[in-house]
C-alpha cells in the first residue's frame, strides 16, 4: 500500500494551480493589468498607441478603451478588464481608477496571505471597510443645484480634465450639458430619465474646426430624399409621417399560385407556378399591384404629410404618386434613427397605412432640410419645439482625432448624467481617497474593529492611496514628501478637502481650485475595485487547458445527429445515387 501509484483525474495536457499558487497568480495578473493604465490617469497623463487586428491605430488614455483592445490569457486579468467596461456603462468615468484600485486591493491582501490569514477573513475585513468607506464619502459629499450651468460645466470641466479634448476649452463639456438637458425627461419625485445611449446620436463628420461642433436640437442622419430631382429638399415647419412598413407591393414567395376564372387560361408549369397564357392576364395582374400602390399612397396622401419616412423600401412607383402629391420621401432608414425622429417632431411610428391617425403626424420640427457636407448628402430634422432626442455633430481635422473626442464626449456626457440623476459631488484630486484613508485608519485604532479583520481592513484604507500617489507620479512630483504632507493636512482637520492639484503635484485645495467629481462616480469606483478584490481572492484552484466540446477524447463515440458535408472530405461513394 505505501508504493500506490498515483491517480490522475484530470487530463495530462490540463494546467491546474491549487491554493496560494492560484491566489499569488490573480494579484500578479491584477497588479499587471493595473500597471497597464496606471500612467493615464491624471492631467498629465500618457497617450496610449494601440494596433488593432485591421491595422488600424488608437491612440488614447481612456481606461477602457485601452484595455478593450488588448487581449489577454489570464482569466483573472480577463475579470479585471470586464470591470473597467462595467464602469463605463454604468456611470461612463473612472474606468482608469477602478483598475488602479482593483490592482491596489490585490496587492494589499499580500501580506494577509503570507501571514496564513483565511481569503474569508480578509473578505470579511474588505467589506467591512468598504461599508464605512462610504459612510466617509457621504459625510464628505455635498448637495448641488443642477439648474446652474457654470457650475455644471465645472464639474464636467474638471472630470474630462485630463482627457485629450481638455486643450479645446470647455466645448466638450458645453455640448454634453446640451446633449443630456435634451434628452432629459423629469416624471415628477425627483425621477429623472435619462437615455443617452438611444436619443443622443454622435455624428462624425471629418473637416471643418473642432470649434464647429454643435448639439442640433432635433435630428441628423446620413440620406437624401428618393427622388433628388423633383422632391422637395427644404421644407419649413413639415409634417412627418414615419413608418416601417414597405411602400411596394410585396412580392409573393415560392408557394403563391395565381387562379384565373376559367381552366383552359392556363397550364400547369408544377407544383407551385403557373404559368399564364395570355398578356391581358399579366396585364390584369400588373394592374392590381399599381392600384394597391396609388391606393397606399393616397391614404398616406389625406393627411398631408410634407416629409414620409419608411425604414422600408419605397418603390418607383409609390415615389411618382408621392411626387405628384408634393410629398417628400427618405427610404431604408435605421430603427434607431426613427426612434429619434420619433421622440424629437412628436410623430408616432406607423405599422400599416390603413392605421394612420392625424395625431400620429409630427408637426414639432421647424425645418426640414437636406445639406451636402463633403461628398455626402446629410438630412436634417432640426428647430424642434421641445426635442427629447438629439444629434451632436462632430467635425475635426482626422477620423482619429474625431474616434478620441468621441470617447471623451461619451464621458463628458456620462458625467452630466450622473449629476442630473444624482446631484451631489465630492472633492477630486484624491482628496476623497485621501480622507477614507485618514477615516478607516482612526476607526481601526479607536477600536472598532478587533482581532484578526483589522489587517485586511487597514490595507483598504492603505490601497486607497494609490489615487493619489498615481497622480503625483504622473505630472513628477516628489511622491513621498507630497503623500506625507496631503496625510498631515487630513490628520489636522477631519473635513480636509486638500487633494493633489494633477498638473503642477502641488497640495491644493479643491474647494479652491473646483476640480470636483460627482458621488455617483466614486461610490461606483470604490465599491466595483473591492468587491472585484473579494471575488479574485474567494479563488483557489484555476484549471485550465480543457478540451472544446466538439473536439472528441480518445475512445469517445461520435455524437448521433445528422452528417453535413462541406464538399471537401466527400466520400465518392456515398456521392452515387443509389
Amino acid at each position: 500500500m505505501a508504493f500506490q501509484a498515483p491517480v490522475t483525474v484530470l487530463q495530462a495536457n490540463t494546467k491546474r494551480d491549487t491554493g496560494k499558487k492560484a491566489q499569488y497568480g490573480n494579484i500578479l495578473a491584477g497588479k499587471a493589468v493595473a500597471d497597464i493604465v496606471r500612467t493615464t490617469l491624471g492631467p498629465r497623463a500618457m497617450l496610449k498607441m494601440l494596433l488593432d487586428a485591421n491595422g488600424g491605430i488608437v491612440l488614447t488614455n481612456d481606461g477602457n478603451a485601452i484595455l478593450r483592445e488588448i487581449d489577454v490569457s489570464h482569466p483573472a486579468a480577463k475579470s479585471i478588464i470586464e470591470l473597467s467596461r462595467t464602469q463605463d456603462e454604468e456611470v461612463g468615468d473612472g474606468t482608469t481608477s477602478v483598475i488602479i484600485l482593483a490592482g491596489e486591493m490585490l496587492a494589499a491582501a499580500e501580506p494577509s496571505l503570507e501571514r496564513n490569514l483565511h481569503p474569508t477573513t480578509i473578505i470579511r475585513g474588505y467589506v467591512r471597510a468598504l461599508d464605512d468607506a462610504i459612510k466617509i464619502i457621504d459625510e464628505v459629499s455635498f448637495p448641488i443645484d443642477t439648474n446652474d450651468r457654470q457650475q455644471m460645466l465645472n464639474i464636467v470641466n474638471s472630470c474630462i480634465g485630463t482627457k485629450f479634448t481638455m486643450r479645446f476649452g470647455s466645448l466638450i463639456a458645453e455640448l454634453a450639458l446640451d446633449a443630456v438637458q435634451t434628452v432629459m425627461i423629469d416624471h415628477g419625485d425627483g425621477r429623472r430619465e435619462i437615455d443617452i445611449k438611444k436619443y443622443a446620436k454622435v455624428e462624425k463628420i471629418p473637416g471643418g474646426a473642432i470649434e464647429d461642433s454643435r448639439v442640433l436640437r432635433g435630428v441628423m442622419f446620413e440620406k437624401d430624399v428618393v427622388v433628388p430631382a423633383r422632391m422637395r429638399r427644404k421644407i419649413h415647419n413639415p409634417r412627418i409621417l414615419l413608418l416601417d412598413c414597405p411602400l411596394e407591393y410585396k412580392k409573393g414567395e415560392n408557394q403563391t399560385n395565381v387562379e384565373l376564372m376559367r381552366e383552359e387560361d392556363w397550364v400547369w408549369v408544377n407544383q407551385t407556378d403557373v404559368e399564364l397564357m395570355r398578356e391581358e392576364d399579366w396585364a390584369t395582374l400588373l394592374k392590381m399591384e399599381e392600384e394597391w400602390i396609388q391606393k397606399t399612397c393616397e391614404q398616406i396622401a389625406a393627411f398631408k404629410p410634407d416629409l414620409v419616412i419608411t425604414e422600408k423600401g419605397l418603390s418607383d412607383l409609390a415615389a411618382h404618386y408621392l411626387v405628384k402629391a408634393g410629398i417628400s420621401a427618405i427610404r431604408r432608414l435605421r430603427k434607431t434613427d426613427n426612434n429619434r425622429i420619433a421622440r424629437a417632431c412628436g410623430a408616432t411610428i406607423v405599422s400599416r397605412p390603413d392605421e394612420i391617425r392625424e395625431s400620429d403626424i409630427g408637426t414639432g420640427a421647424g425645418l426640414f432640410e437636406v445639406r451636402k457636407i463633403g461628398d455626402e448628402f446629410f438630412t436634417f430634422i432640426v428647430d424642434c419645439k421641445d426635442p427629447k432626442a438629439c444629434s451632436i455633430v462632430l467635425r475635426g481635422a482626422s477620423k482619429d482625432v474625431l474616434n478620441e473626442v468621441e470617447r471623451n464626449l461619451h464621458d463628458a456626457m456620462g458625467v452630466a448624467r450622473n449629476v442630473c440623476i444624482d446631484p451631489r459631488l465630492v472633492p477630486g484630486g484624491g482628496a476623497v481617497e485621501m480622507a477614507v484613508s485618514h477615516g478607516l485608519a482612526e476607526r481601526a485604532n479607536s477600536g472598532a474593529v478587533e482581532g484578526v479583520e483589522q489587517g485586511p481592513y487597514r490595507a483598504v484604507g492603505q490601497a486607497l492611496e494609490v489615487i493619489p500617489r498615481t497622480l503625483a507620479q504622473n505630472c513628477g512630483a516628489n511622491v513621498i514628501r507630497t503623500l506625507t504632507k496631503l496625510r498631515a493636512k487630513h490628520a489636522e482637520a477631519p473635513d480636509c478637502t486638500f487633494g493633489i492639484d494633477g498638473n503642477s503635484g502641488q497640495i491644493v485645495d479643491m474647494k479652491e481650485l473646483g476640480v470636483w467629481e460627482p458621488y455617483q462616480v466614486k461610490v461606483q469606483t470604490v465599491k466595483t475595485s473591492v468587491e472585484a478584490a473579494t471575488l479574485l481572492l474567494r479563488i483557489d484552484d484555476i484549471v485550465s487547458g480543457l478540451k472544446k466540446r466538439d473536439k472528441l477524447a480518445p475512445g469517445q463515440a461520435a455524437a448521433k445527429g445528422p452528417q453535413v458535408d462541406d464538399g471537401e472530405n466527400v466520400d465518392s461513394e456515398r456521392m452515387l445515387g443509389e
